[in-house]
């Protein structure tokens, strides 16, 4: 099964997020907004995984949490990947992402340990759509820039969830397989 480590958005901040995907989608591009329920912020994407492989995963990190404290996250800034030339991912900022880097770090850092394949340059980060093709990029264009600096809130974070991510037609559907807290 295809499975991921993630934090959830709080349900406070999904009505603003909501409104500027409101606001992107009066640009008429070929966007694909993520669902509320779907959006959170992803520490890892593991793939192909089995449930030895799961349980493996899961132990490492109810271990390796052990040290870190609840945080708060502040989600500011609205980019794009890879760059806005080429656009591919909308994305929401965290402008204090030390936190949760060291925890995504440290547990990277055991996941090669399993045989997976090291994150390049992890940037956390909020992915609110993607761009499916060309048509009104440059009005998109200009909706983001109108939204660069957009602020949406802060909020705390207690738990990673370790889901599994299967592809339907109309979207792909999240379940929350196991939840770790921190601290």
């Amino acid at each position: 099964m295809r499975s991921f480590l993630a934090v959830d958005v709080n349900n406070s901040l999904k009505d603003k997020i909501i409104e500027v995907q409101r606001i992107l989608e009066e640009a008429e591009a070929q966007v694909k907004f993520v669902e509320p329920e779907n959006l959170h912020f992803t520490l890892k994407f593991f793939g192909e995984t089995n449930p030895k492989t799961l349980e493996e995963l899961s132990n490492i990190i109810r271990e390796k949490i052990k040290p870190y404290k609840p945080f708060k996250l502040k989600i500011e800034g609205l980019g794009v990947f890879p760059n806005k030339n080429y656009m591919r991912v909308l994305w929401l900022g965290v402008q204090n992402p030390e936190e949760f880097s060291k925890i995504q770090k440290t547990l990277d850092k055991e996941f090669q340990r399993l045989g997976f394949r090291k994150e390049r340059s992890y940037i956390p980060h909020l992915t609110i759509a993607r761009v499916k093709g060309g048509k009104n990029k440059d009005r998109l264009r200009e909706k983001i820039e109108e939204l660069a600096n957009t602020k949406i809130g802060e909020m705390q974070v207690k738990k990673l969830k370790l889901k599994k991510s299967e592809l339907k037609p109309e979207g792909p559907e999240y379940t929350n397989l196991k939840t770790f807290k921190l601290g």
